[in-house]
């Protein structure tokens, strides 16, 4: 993979470059917001994964990833930070992240993370299956998406502006409606990895998901209690 990684402490940039050599990854590093714009700007169509700290000098991270996504809506972000709360996940994903990934982390881990991410990006760009009826490859009562295009309508309005990453998990649900999903199933079915005790990931991008699918009708992704969500658009109907 090429990998940008944007972090202003070069002792951890120094210490994950012997993880990234053992990858055989091409690994460039930026030390501060703009030095990131900037050398993602010369080759905006090859990175396949960026790693982002949240705290930079000259230009903070939250800045950098919406730079970055007016540019790309499909590169994955991992970002990096020391800051661990709820408010912060949401408005990094709000951002444009792909996943979020709390200091001090193990190298292992994150490496695990920017795997998985980077597979889940890969099988999710493919085009729908060639059997699905007029390109959508999910259709229930009154929901539809196209995984080629990956755009999703309910009552046959667009769900607006939805990232990769708040797609694969409409999908993941949509495609067994009704069917409760724990917060570590998701964790594994959207983001490819084991449960790490990360389901603020989760309930973060359900949380930016119903604001969006409120935008186009009523709402479909339901709390169960005490386990996890459901998808039940049997009542959306207008």
């Amino acid at each position: 993979m090429k990998v940008l990684m944007v972090e202003d402490n070069k002792s951890v940039s120094e210490m994950m470059a012997m993880f990234f050599q053992k990858e055989d990854w091409d690994v460039t590093y930026a030390y501060d917001g703009e030095e990131a714009v900037d050398k993602f700007k010369k080759e905006a169509d090859d990175w396949d994964i960026i790693t982002l700290d949240l705290n930079l000098p000259k230009k903070d991270g939250m800045q950098v990833a919406k730079e970055i996504r007016e540019i790309s809506e499909s590169v994955p972000i991992i970002m990096l930070t020391a800051r661990d709360s709820d408010s912060e996940q949401v408005l990094g994903f709000e951002m444009g992240a792909d996943d979020y990934v709390t200091k001090p982390f193990s190298p292992i881990t994150l490496i695990a993370r920017m795997k998985a991410v980077s597979r889940r990006s890969n099988n999710g760009n493919g085009s729908a299956g060639a059997d699905a009826e007029d390109g959508f490859d999910v259709v229930t009562d009154n929901f539809k998406m196209n995984s080629g295009t990956r755009e999703a309508y309910l009552n046959d309005q667009l769900i607006p502006d939805l990232t990769p990453k708040e797609f694969d998990l409409l999908k993941a649900m949509a495609k067994k409606p009704r069917q409760v999903f724990t917060r570590e199933k998701l964790l594994q079915e959207v983001w490819d990895y084991e449960y790490y005790g990360d389901e603020r990931t989760v309930d973060a991008h359900v949380k930016k998901l119903r604001s969006k699918i409120e935008k186009a009708g009523p709402q479909v992704i339901q709390t169960v209690w005490g386990v996890g969500y459901k998808f039940d658009d049997s009542e959306a109907a207008k």
